[in-house]
């Protein structure tokens, strides 16, 4: 198996992007799978550029995109990602698109294709908090999850893709009181459960992970 790990670069005036940190220190050594991890920028267009042309070389089996959720305390695979963009912030070459299609041809939303609640429970049995996420969000987070997930759709339905929210680190939060983090050493270990889950379990577990709101 080959997986193709993305991550973003840091955004939104932070010198330091958690899931860029965690992905370069996953441990990935013995690992039924090959994983191949790259970098790519926070800005609408040119991160589904990025991981589109990596996508092509590799012929990954598995697509998994991590990026920060701020705010959240636990790790989050995304259920869904929907069609379109709509940023509160600008990316980090200061595009702002507000109520825009991603892909005028694409599915109102493309659902993950990875075992979301195997993760969950994987990430949870190693001592660390985890839930399904019902949002991706509406910035370039949501746009790449939604832009692999197209590029499965349309050119290689043999590949399963998704993404995954990490927290803040602790630096991060220093002057952001009351603000959840965890550290960039146990996300990475989060990380590695939720790839031990994606190789062993091509269809996922039948598990409580729904919310009520």
């Amino acid at each position: 198996m080959k997986i193709l790990m993305t991550a973003f670069d840091p955004f939104g005036g932070d010198e330091v992007n958690p899931a860029l940190e965690a992905v370069k220190h996953c441990d990935v050594s013995g690992l039924a799978a090959d994983v191949i991890k790259q970098e790519i920028p926070t800005v609408f267009g040119k991160s589904i550029d990025k991981v589109a042309e990596a996508m092509r070389r590799e012929k990954p089996d598995v697509v998994l995109a991590v990026g920060q959720a701020g705010g959240r305390f636990d790790l989050t695979p995304e259920r869904v990602a929907i069609n379109i963009d709509d940023a509160r912030i600008p990316d980090n070459e200061g595009n702002q698109p507000i109520d825009q299609p991603i892909f005028a041809d694409g599915e109102p939303a493309y659902f993950s294709s990875l075992p979301i609640k195997a993760m969950v429970k994987n990430i949870k049995d190693i001592g660390l908090p985890a839930s399904v996420s019902n949002t991706a969000g509406t910035f370039v987070c949501n746009h790449i999850m939604y832009g692999i997930l197209y590029i499965i759709d349309k050119e290689m339905p043999q590949t399963r893709g998704g993404f995954i929210h990490v927290p803040f680190i602790p630096e991060q939060v220093v002057e952001r009181r009351d603000s959840p983090s965890m550290s960039m050493i146990d996300i990475s270990r989060g990380l590695r459960a939720a790839l031990e889950a994606i190789i062993d379990y091509e269809e996922d577990l039948e598990l409580v992970g729904g919310t009520e709101h």
